[in-house]
């Protein structure tokens, strides 16, 4: 708790009004790929307490629209639609593609992670089973050419689900922000041109 407490990031975003420090992750990724323009639709799995939603709210300019969702309850934001429910579920994925209608997605991002047990046998295939329904939501949701922005752990797993990501988007990337903390196996697999 003192780590957390002494972060810079946690600190920075107190002071720069972000809901949590996992802004800076989006921040920093978007910064080197500009992921996010105005009048595309995202969706946030994982967003609870909102800094993903947030950033690119404010990216968005009010032109373009965000659907989140999150096991967890999450005060509201403009230009987003807001989702509790558990993503494992297929209610709540048909709930999310139902709002979705007949648009399609810019870009999928999910900063999900299952409740850690500490054990890599029992945490590591949760975290790749969560990557995995984020890639098949990416197949039912995203328009061609869109984007996929999901968290990993690197452990068993991680190669084979970053070679199927490889078969279906033209662009892959492992990105380790700054802001993920060092000691951490946690990274981010960018993945663009959906479906080109």
């Amino acid at each position: 708790m003192q780590e957390h407490l002494k972060d810079e990031y946690v600190l920075r975003a107190q002071k720069e009004g972000w809901r949590s420090r996992a802004v800076y992750k989006l921040s920093e990724i978007h910064e080197r790929e500009k992921l996010i323009r105005p009048g595309m639709t995202l969706i946030d799995l994982g967003a609870a307490p909102g800094s993903w939603s947030q950033y690119a709210t404010s990216l968005l300019d009010g032109r373009g629209s965000i659907l989140a969702l999150d096991l967890l309850a999450m005060d509201s934001l403009p230009d987003v639609e807001f989702i509790q429910g558990d993503f494992t579920e297929p209610a709540v994925l048909d709930e999310l593609l139902e709002r979705l209608g007949d648009r399609k997605a810019d870009l999928v991002m999910a900063d999900m992670a299952p409740n850690m047990s500490g054990m890599s046998a029992v945490d590591q295939p949760r975290v790749i089973y969560l990557a995995e329904l984020t890639l098949d939501l990416a197949h039912k949701a995203l328009k061609p050419g869109g984007f996929m922005l999901v968290k990993l752990f690197h452990g068993q797993g991680f190669d084979a689900y970053v070679a199927a990501v490889k078969h279906c988007f033209g662009k892959v990337k492992v990105r380790k922000p700054k802001a993920s903390r060092p000691h951490s196996r946690e990274t981010y697999l960018l993945a663009g041109n959906y479906g080109l």
